[in-house]
């Protein structure tokens, strides 16, 4: 048991947690502003406290040095219905233990307070940093995923790898955690090694002298020298020749390296930041990659979730690409049936296509609404390349499949092979669908396109609700 404040205006969510909270046998004291949880609670000294943001007079996050003065390192959980990048940030590097996005599961807010007593010790970063609004945007649970996790890594100096499909905005996260990190004042140098051939790779990259191959008339620094003291971005980098990633290894271990066609050893103090598309344990496994490199730039993490997703930030985003495709025009926006055509859309080119299609559909409209005839053509979704992924399920429920019809000595007496398939897919589904969601059921609901009471059904006959582990 252990004594638990909750800090939120809005009655039903006092009560929810109240009643959550004390079925578990915890104490729990709930108040609605932050001057009156300072005044009722003299003879209360909560273990740990959720927190909302926007709450009647004083902010949430403007108390957090006074709960800290007053209850010194008590694990504060932040909850908010309006999370985005910035405010993650300033949740998290004024000491905030976890974050939570409304609406969340009671569920995950006993998971983060579990969390929270079980570390005893808040998570604490750089102070908070003053910057413009990051073009990351989004308010689905997946992207609120993404920005805490930026808030977390941007404040330390590991290497950070981002991975996601095409068009995700994996240099716009690379941007977000330069941008919140302590090396924030000093250059951010982004570099695609995809697009370099491999005999100019290492001289971009390194640097050469005078005299080092035909055309080298002039020493010319390194991108990595020009990237001194800030953060490189190395997109793509799945795609770096072997000859140059035994360097870049090695300038990772020692932060030493040689200009091409010189022979003294140079230092550059340097974040790594890589990115790609690509699943880097396949290149290991077809010997394209380095696994020694892999565990380098891998210190921490970072996937950017596809459009299909995030569906709920579709509307949000296409608002932002409008104003800024408009910036000198008058926005007329946009009736339903173009909204419609929006969500419907598959978007497999993901943030990078949607932006594309509005900006298409502004120059089309003429300064008026923009209508669904003013969209590009989509995409032909059966002309999109399979990825090995794709692949390695087809021949998993191929296997599948073949092994189900041997065993029933002929295909006519198998009268239960959907039943059998769903059983045997579901409960993986489901299970890592809420590892994702960090057990909210609602995302997760929104994410399969299903309501969410068909899920909890679901759930319970899988033996997946939880239930048999809280009591």
């Amino acid at each position: 048991m252990c004594r638990i404040l909750v800090v939120d205006d809005e009655p039903s969510i006092g009560w929810g947690l109240r009643e959550y909270f004390q079925d578990l046998r915890h104490e729990v004291h709930v108040t609605g502003s932050v001057e009156s949880a300072l005044e009722e609670t003299t003879a209360f000294t909560p273990e740990a406290i959720l927190l909302d943001v926007r709450l009647p007079g004083r902010d949430g996050l403007s108390a957090l040095p006074d709960f800290r003065q007053r209850w010194g390192n008590v694990p504060v959980i932040v909850m908010t219905a309006f999370g985005d990048l910035n405010t993650a940030v300033s949740a998290v590097q004024q000491g905030a233990f976890d974050y939570l996005t409304k609406p969340f599961d009671l569920e995950q807010a006993g998971a983060a307070l579990e969390r929270a007593l079980l570390s005893q010790r808040l998570l604490t970063g750089a102070p908070a940093v003053t910057a413009p609004s990051s073009p990351l945007l989004g308010t689905s649970p997946a992207m609120q995923e993404v920005f805490k996790a930026i808030a977390l890594v941007a404040p330390t100096d590991v290497s950070v790898l981002i991975t996601g499909e095409t068009g995700t905005g994996k240099e716009l996260a690379a941007q977000a955690i330069h941008r919140h990190s302590l090396r924030s004042e000093r250059p951010f140098v982004p570099i695609c090694l995809a697009a370099l051939s491999p005999s100019v790779a290492e001289s971009e990259l390194f640097g050469h002298v005078r005299g080092a191959f035909t055309g080298a008339t002039d020493d010319r620094p390194g991108l990595i020298e020009l990237a001194d003291e800030g953060t490189l971005f190395l997109d793509e980098i799945g795609d770096t020749p072997p000859a140059l990633q035994v360097k870049l290894l090695r300038f990772l271990e020692t932060g030493q390296y040689l200009r091409v066609g010189s022979g003294q050893l140079r230092s550059a103090n340097v974040r790594i930041v890589a990115a790609t598309h690509q699943r880097l344990s396949d290149q290991i496994a077809a010997g394209a990659f380095r696994e020694d490199l892999l565990f380098r730039l891998r210190g921490f993490e970072l996937r950017m979730p596809p459009l299909r997703e995030r569906r709920e930030d579709i509307k949000l985003l296409a608002q932002a690409f409008c104003a800024q495709a408009r910036a000198d025009q008058k926005v007329l926006g946009w009736n339903a049936e173009f909204e419609q055509a929006l969500l419907s859309r598959q978007w497999s080119g993901n943030v990078r296509e949607l932006r594309s299609a509005v900006e298409h559909a502004v120059i089309l409209s003429r300064n008026g609404p923009l209508l669904p005839m003013h969209l590009p053509p989509e995409m032909d979704e059966g002309a999109r390349p399979l990825t090995s992924s794709d692949l390695d399920l087809q021949h998993a429920l191929q296997s599948w499949l073949a092994n189900q019809l041997s065993a029933s000595h002929g295909p006519v007496q198998k009268t239960d092979l959907y039943r059998d398939f769903l059983l045997a897919t579901e409960p993986v589904l489901f299970s890592a669908l809420l590892e994702h969601c960090r057990q909210n059921r609602a995302a997760a609901a929104r994410m399969l396109g299903v309501d969410r009471t068909t899920l909890r059904t679901k759930l319970r006959i899988y033996g997946l609700d939880g239930e048999s582990n809280r009591h």
